[in-house]
């Protein structure tokens, strides 16, 4: 059976994750997971209606005590052993502390960061015989693999600015303005995960504050406001959930994980609020928290929010990488506190789980990211103000935020008349013009060489830079090798770019 969560039309209201209860839903309530568009007209969140059981008595009951206690004494007599009755009672402790170790590692490896498990009875706001059940890994996992998602999701996710004078945490410490804006789309229909970076300077219209950039909605009126801004700008998408994070968490967050490592492609010298200067060079090294802010806040003259949108996403994979290498297991704990006090959301337990559960089975190439298009304005006041631009954006707006607009077409161009551009990182500099020639040979018209990225690849690189993965592959074909990616991380003017690796001869 499988679990039923009725996504109703909701009202954004701010709340912090509630605690979790997985012992306590009832396998008879498990049915299928639905989603109802809402237009983003977001009305209140219900309670979670589920039934729940009565918990189960604390005390155990002595037969059972009596009977765990005879162990050592069966196996002592089926076995026939000759050692001393005391020392098969000392291995059996010894094994039994080995064992519980396991489990805890196990527990710790499977345990969601949303999860309350290592919360302290002051933090549950529970004491004594009150004190929640902690699930078992199997209790955990078996739960989770119950909810499934049965509809499109649309997910509005932003990085906020601590307000100062704040409590980090705190609600009034989630009204700054977005630092970073995206739209997270899971589709069961493709089993697909595709992030739309919305740059913070997008220019939008906010009802009786007129013209402003989409960075203020949420500090002017929250993630109502926010939402509805967002999901009028995209053609009135459907906008389901919220997510904030608070960026001053990004700093502690980084830290906790030892650090992460990244490619730097070109040295930085960042000013923050206080007028303290810092510098990064270039090349692979690892991030501490303070590092990791700055790689991703510095803004370079003339260009915007879109190379650090950029960043964000090469930010974003090397967060996945880490959290992915066991070394981190020790340090979930406190990883969980750090997450639980700098995310804010009005997704349910129900809801949560069911994402886990389908982002758990999402492939490499499924998961894709791309920018808004649009362009800077050379007749605008403010030079960084970024200005939508729509035209034949159809299939992006599909695929990212599931909106079909009558009359918008999609981009019907053939492959060799897109724009390509050719980025040499196999560390041969004659290779740049071998490729241009053998693409212009193909048919392709508007190819043209862009700065050498500066770090070697052993493999050539297709680079989807408009969220079209069908491209890329056709691409593919043309040339006979290269891995395609779905990202931003390609030259900013292309459709696509081919970063060529050692292995193109």
């Amino acid at each position: 059976m499988i679990k039923q969560v009725q996504w109703s039309e909701n009202q954004i209201t701010p709340q912090q994750i509630p605690a979790l209860e997985l012992d306590e839903v009832r396998p008879q309530q498990l049915q299928q997971l639905q989603l109802v568009d809402n237009q983003a007209t977001l009305q209140h969140v219900p309670a979670s209606d589920l039934e729940i059981s009565p918990k189960q008595p604390a005390n155990i009951s002595r037969s059972v005590a009596e009977s765990v206690s005879e162990i050592p004494n069966q196996l002592y007599d089926r076995l026939g052993l000759a050692m001393p009755r005391w020392l098969l009672w000392i291995l059996t402790v010894v094994l039994g502390i080995i064992l519980s170790g396991l489990l805890a590692s196990t527990l710790a490896l499977w345990t969601p960061l949303w999860s309350n498990l290592d919360q302290t009875e002051e933090e549950l706001g529970v004491a004594g015989k009150d004190q929640q059940k902690m699930p078992l890994p199997g209790e955990v996992w078996g739960k989770i693999s119950q909810y499934q998602l049965s509809k499109p999701m649309n997910i509005l996710i932003m990085g906020i600015e601590p307000v100062n004078g704040t409590v980090d945490g705190s609600p009034d410490s989630f009204a700054g303005k977005s630092d970073a804006m995206f739209m997270l789309r899971l589709n069961p229909g493709d089993k697909s995960i595709r992030a739309l970076s919305i740059p913070k300077d997008t220019m939008i219209a906010i009802p009786e504050k007129g013209l402003t950039k989409v960075s203020d909605a949420n500090a002017q009126g929250g993630p109502v406001l926010a939402a509805r801004v967002v999901s009028r700008t995209l053609n009135n998408a459907p906008i389901d959930r919220y997510i904030r994070i608070s960026t001053s968490g990004l700093r502690q967050l980084v830290d906790q994980l030892g650090g992460v490592e990244i490619f730097v492609p070109k040295p930085m010298e960042y000013k923050d609020s206080s007028g303290q200067m810092s510098s990064l060079v270039s090349g692979w090294q690892t991030l501490n928290g303070e590092q990791a802010e700055m790689f991703v806040r510095f803004r370079e003259p003339g260009l915007g929010d879109l190379q650090r949108v950029q960043r964000q996403q090469a930010l974003m994979k090397a967060l996945v990488a880490r959290l992915n290498s066991p070394t981190v297991l020790p340090r979930l704990p406190q990883l969980t506190r750090i997450m639980r006090r700098y995310f804010d959301t009005n997704l349910k337990i129900e809801e949560m789980m069911a994402l886990v559960n389908f982002s758990l089975n999402v492939e490499r190439d499924n998961f894709q990211m791309t920018v808004l298009p649009g362009g800077f304005s050379r007749f605008s006041q403010d030079p960084n103000s970024y200005w939508l631009n729509m035209t034949g954006q159809q299939s992006l707006l599909n695929d990212y935020v599931g909106v079909n607009v009558p009359g918008l077409k999609p981009d019907a161009r053939a492959v060799p008349n897109l724009k390509i551009a050719i980025q040499n990182a196999s560390n041969q500099p004659q290779l740049t013009e071998k490729v241009i020639k053998y693409l212009k040979q193909k048919g392709f018209k508007n190819v043209y060489p862009v700065p050498d990225w500066p770090d070697t690849q052993r493999q050539t690189q297709i680079i989807v830079q408009k969220g079209n993965r069908n491209v890329g592959v056709d691409l593919q074909t043309v040339v006979g090798l290269g891995q395609v990616e779905v990202s931003g991380a390609g030259d900013l003017e292309s459709d696509l770019t081919i970063r060529i690796g050692k292995d193109w001869k």
